[in-house]
């Protein structure tokens, strides 16, 4: 399903509370994230060739409809593109201002949302989705190689399951933070 459908479902599930549907879509997302974890490194060192890239790819779609869901469950138009860039933002965690800094930009509450409420040009949408991109794929490269304990078949699996439900933990309440209730 897409974010908005996942917010929608959460937010009826609790009745219109969106604090109760923040942290069920936190709580799904961070079930599958552990699921995934464990059925990638189960084969260990015989299947990490496919199973890592698939892990990372996966990893990160997940991460980025909670992250999406969370900031519609906020109340944010995550149709405009600057709302989407903040959702990229907050995949990088706290290196996002850092890559605003290097971009020209900083967000003067130091939130994710400050930046989207700036009216930012589309070529400094790019330059900032660009980043991102850039610091997805070298997170995931140093990802990579911290799961060479999952090389040994069933334990990979544990290993996998921990590391990406604890990930994907830390992401959410990251994603709760830079995501106010919007005004």
């Amino acid at each position: 399903d897409s974010a908005h459908e996942v917010a929608q479902a959460a937010l009826k599930k609790h009745n219109g509370n969106r604090d109760k549907a923040i942290d069920e879509v936190i709580a799904d997302h961070r079930k599958m994230a552990a699921t995934s974890g464990f059925v990638t490194g189960l084969g260990g060192l015989f299947t990490m060739p496919v199973a890592l890239p698939a892990n990372v790819i996966g990893f990160y779609m997940l991460a980025t409809r909670m992250s999406a869901a969370v900031a519609r469950l906020r109340g944010y138009d995550i149709a405009d593109p600057r709302i989407r860039s903040a959702v990229l933002l907050s995949l990088v965690g706290a290196d996002s201002q850092d890559l605003l800094a290097k971009a020209g930009m900083v967000a003067p509450t130091g939130r994710l949302t400050a930046l989207a409420a700036q009216r930012l040009p589309g070529p400094a949408l790019m330059v900032v989705n660009k980043a991102v991109g850039f610091r997805i794929l070298s997170t995931a490269g140093k990802k990579s190689f911290s799961r060479f304990g999952k090389s040994i078949p069933l334990v990979g699996g544990a290993v996998g399951a921990g590391l990406d439900g604890w990930l994907m933990k830390q992401l959410g309440d990251h994603v709760r933070t830079e995501f106010p209730p919007a005004q």
